[in-house]
C-alpha cells in the first residue's frame, strides 16, 4: 500500500494539470471515497496551487496514511526542514476544537511512532477555508511539535513562510521521510477498529528487530489451526505475554482473520472481562456508524459476531449435545477462568443446576471436543493477572486436559515455566504425562502499551516483589522516556496529569476495589463506572475519564489502557520497611488478609493498575490523618518512603509552579 495517495516535488505539483493530479489521487484511493471527499481534493489542489506558488524547493503529499489510528492526513508539506501537516475543513467558518485536537493528534502520532519525525520540527495547521484570518502565533506545544496554527484558504502560504523564516533548519531528503519506518503501538480500542476496517496486524504493530512481532505470533497460531484442520486434530495452544504485550490484539486478529479466510470454520473471541467486551463492541459500533453510516443497531450486531462474553457462549452450549458453530475459539485472560467450585456455585445460584461439576476450562474443552473432525482453542495467558476469588489460573486447563483429553495436541510458549504464569506449580507437574510442543513465537515479551519504555512491566514486578535494586536500576533507565512520579496531594496529581495529556490523549483516575478509605479524598471505588462511557466519551462529558471524577478499579480497567493515569494507593497495601502487608476494609476497620491466594489477588490488583498507562502515571499516596484510626499516617508513610527510596520523583505545588 502506498503511504500517500499522491507525492511529488512542489515544482512538479505546480506545473501539473489539476485533473491529472486528481486522477492520481483517485487512482490510489482504496476506499472508493464519496463525491464530498472528491470535491474536497479538487478544492485542496486549487488552493495549494495558489498558496504554495511563492515557496521554494519543497515536497507535497496528499492523504498520508497513519495506520495506527486508521486515518489520513490531508496534506504534508516538507519545507525548509519542517514537516507541515495540513488538515482541511472545507466550507468551515470556524476553527472547531475537535479539529484542532485532530491535527494535534497527527503530530503527536508522527513524533512518537514515525522514525524520521523524531528529530524534526512538526507544524500542524488547521485550514478552515472560510474562517477568519488569525495572527500567526508560533509556540511549542511539546518537544518538537508546535501549537496548532489556524489558517483560512487565503493565508496558508503566508503562514508557512512565516514559520519557515523563524524556525527553518537544515533540509533533509523528502524521500527518506516518506519511506521512513512507522512503528505504531495502538491502544486496544484503536487496534480493534483498524482490524475491523481491514488493516493487517503488521500495519498497526511494532516491528522492532529485538521483539517477536505480533505478525509472527499470529502466523504461528494460524499454522496450528491449519494443521488441526488439515489433519483432523483437536488442538489447544497457550499464548503468554507480559502486561500490555498485545495478547488481546493477537486474539482479535485471529478471530477476524479466520472469519474472513473460511466461512465454514467460524471463529470467536471470548472473554469473561465484561468491561473490555462492552468497550470494544461499543467502539467498533461507533466507528462503523461514523465511517460507513451504518445504523447503530446493525453495527452492534456486527461487532458481536466475533467478540462475545464467555458466559453467553457457555449458556448456549449447556443442555445440548451438538457442537458450536465455531471451530476456533480464542479465550482471553484464560488464567482467569473459573474453578469448578466457582462455576458450580454460579450455576446453582443463577441457573438452578445443582450439580454442574466442571471448571470453566473443562467445560469449554468438552464443548469444542464435540466437533467430530477438528477444533482449536487459543488461550491467551497473562502473568500475575488473577484478581478475583474463583479464578483458576493455568493449572485448571492442564488438569482438564490430563483428565479426559490427552489425545488433544498441546502447544505452549517457552516462557510458560515462569512462576507468574504457572502460579508456582512446577511445569513437570502441570504437564505430567502429556505430549506437548514448545513454540517460542507463542510468547510476547515486549510491552506495547508502555511504548516509551519496554521495561515498565519489569519495573512494576520488581517493585511489588520488593526487589529494590532491580526496581531502582530499571527506573533510572527509562525515567527520561516514561514518566512515573508520586505526590501526597490528589489535586497536584490531577494538575500534573492534565499538563501531560496532549491532544486527545486519554487520562483517568484509578484505585483498587478495596481502596475504601480514599473516599475522604473524593475517590469512591464503590461507585461503579459505565466502562464504554468512561473509556470512549469525549472531554465534554463529565462521566468520561477525562474529568478525573469517576474512578476505575482493576475490574474496570484490566485489558484496557489509558495514555496517562493517576494510581491512588490506599492502606489495603502497606509497606513495613521489609515487605508488603495486605488488608481488607470490612465494616469500619481494616482486617489482615490471611489467605495467601487473597493476598495474591490484591498484589495483582496493584500490578494491573500500575501497568495501565501507555506514557506515564502519577502515584497518589495520602498523608493520612492521626485523628482517624482508618487513615493513620503510618499506614501510608511506609509506601511513600519505599517509592522515594527507589528513586521516584515527588511532585508538589511548588514543583508544578517551577
Amino acid at each position: 500500500m502506498n503511504r500517500a495517495y499522491y507525492a511529488s516535488t512542489l515544482a512538479d505539483f505546480l506545473k501539473r494539470d489539476r485533473y491529472a493530479i486528481f486522477g492520481l489521487i483517485a487512482a490510489n484511493d482504496q476506499f472508493a471515497s464519496d463525491d464530498l471527499q472528491k470535491n474536497t481534493w479538487k478544492l485542496q489542489i486549487d488552493v495549494l496551487k495558489r498558496e504554495l506558488a511563492g515557496l521554494g524547493e519543497a515536497h507535497l503529499l496528499f492523504e498520508y496514511t497513519i495506520p495506527r489510528i486508521g486515518d489520513r492526513i490531508d496534506n504534508v508539506l516538507i519545507y525548509r526542514g519542517i514537516v507541515f501537516l495540513l488538515e482541511f475543513k472545507g466550507g468551515s467558518k470556524t476553527y472547531p476544537s475537535y479539529a484542532l485536537e485532530q491535527v494535534t493528534d497527527y503530530a503527536l502520532d508522527l513524533k512518537c511512532f514515525h522514525k524520521e519525525s523524531r528529530d524534526k520540527l512538526i507544524a500542524p495547521i488547521l485550514v478552515a477555508t472560510e474562517g477568519p484570518e488569525r495572527c500567526v502565533e508560533v509556540s511549542l506545544l511539546h518537544d518538537g511539535i508546535m501549537n496548532p496554527l489556524c489558517c483560512n484558504q487565503w493565508n496558508i502560504g503566508k503562514c508557512i513562510a512565516g514559520v519557515a523564516a523563524q524556525h527553518g533548519s537544515t533540509e533533509f531528503p523528502a524521500e527518506t521521510w516518506i519511506d521512513s519506518p512507522y512503528m505504531p503501538t495502538p491502544t486496544i480500542v484503536e487496534a480493534a477498529q483498524a482490524l475491523f476496517r481491514g488493516h493487517n496486524v503488521e500495519d498497526i504493530s511494532r516491528n522492532d528487530a529485538h521483539a517477536i512481532n505480533l505478525g509472527q505470533t499470529t502466523a504461528a497460531i494460524n499454522r496450528i489451526i491449519d494443521h488441526s484442520k488439515e489433519n483432523h486434530r483437536k488442538a489447544i495452544c497457550f499464548v503468554t505475554g507480559v502486561p500490555g504485550s498485545g495478547k488481546t490484539l493477537a486474539g482479535l486478529n485471529i478471530s477476524i482473520e479466520r472469519q474472513r479466510m473460511a466461512e465454514d470454520e467460524g471463529a470467536v473471541f471470548l472473554s469473561g472481562n465484561g468491561p473490555l467486551v462492552a468497550v470494544l463492541r461499543e467502539a467498533l459500533a461507533r466507528d462503523r456508524v461514523a465511517r460507513k453510516g451504518t445504523k447503530k443497531s446493525q453495527a452492534m450486531r456486527e461487532s458481536k459476531e466475533f467478540i462475545q462474553l464467555i458466559y453467553l457462549f457457555r449458556d448456549a452450549a449447556i443442555g445440548r449435545d451438538e457442537p458450536p458453530t465455531e471451530k476456533v475459539v480464542i479465550f482471553d485472560e484464560a488464567q482467569r477462568a473459573w474453578t469448578e467450585a466457582q462455576l458450580s456455585a454460579f450455576m446453582k445460584r443463577k441457573k438452578g443446576k445443582l450439580d454442574f461439576g466442571m471448571s470453566e476450562p473443562e467445560f469449554l474443552i468438552s464443548t469444542m471436543n464435540r466437533h467430530q473432525d477438528w477444533a482449536t482453542v487459543v488461550c491467551l495467558v497473562g502473568g500475575g493477572q488473577e484478581i478475583n476469588t474463583g479464578e483458576a489460573g493455568l493449572s485448571a486447563w492442564f488438569d482438564a486436559l490430563k483428565k479426559d483429553y490427552r489425545e488433544w495436541d498441546v502447544y505452549i510458549s517457552d516462557q510458560i515455566t515462569d512462576s507468574e504464569y504457572s502460579n508456582g506449580t512446577p511445569i513437570p507437574v502441570l504437564l505430567d504425562g502429556m505430549k506437548y510442543s514448545i513454540i517460542k513465537e507463542l510468547h510476547l515479551a515486549v510491552s506495547l502499551r508502555s511504548f516509551r519504555s519496554e521495561k515498565v512491566s519489569a519495573f512494576v514486578k520488581a517493585l511489588l516483589d520488593v526487589d529494590r535494586d532491580t526496581a531502582r536500576t530499571l527506573y533510572e533507565e527509562f525515567r527520561k522516556d516514561y514518566s512515573i512520579v508520586m505526590t501526597r496531594n490528589l489535586d497536584v496529581a490531577k494538575t500534573w496529569i492534565r499538563s501531560k495529556a496532549l491532544g486527545s490523549q486519554r487520562c483517568g483516575i484509578t484505585a483498587t476495589s478495596g481502596a475504601k478509605r480514599l473516599r475522604r479524598y473524593g475517590v469512591w471505588v464503590q461507585s461503579k463506572i459505565d466502562a464504554p462511557t468512561w473509556f470512549l466519551n469525549s472531554k465534554d462529558d463529565v462521566r468520561s475519564s477525562y474529568f478525573l471524577e469517576e474512578t476505575a478499579t482493576e475490574f474496570d480497567i484490566q485489558g484496557l489502557e489509558l495514555d496517562w493515569t493517576i494510581v491512588c494507593w490506599d492502606a489495603d497495601l502497606r509497606f513495613n520497611g521489609r515487605s508488603f502487608g495486605y488488608y481488607a476494609f470490612t465494616g469500619s476497620k481494616w482486617m489482615n488478609v490471611k489467605k495467601p491466594q487473597n493476598a495474591a489477588y490484591l498484589k495483582n490488583a496493584y500490578r494491573v493498575l500500575l501497568t495501565r498507562a501507555r506514557q506515564g502515571f502519577v502515584i497518589f499516596v495520602p498523608d493520612g490523618d492521626p485523628e482517624d484510626e482508618t487513615r493513620r499516617p503510618e499506614y501510608y508513610d511506609g509506601v511513600y518512603e519505599y517509592l522515594r527510596g527507589i528513586g521516584l520523583e515527588e511532585v508538589s505545588t511548588d514543583t508544578l509552579e517551577a
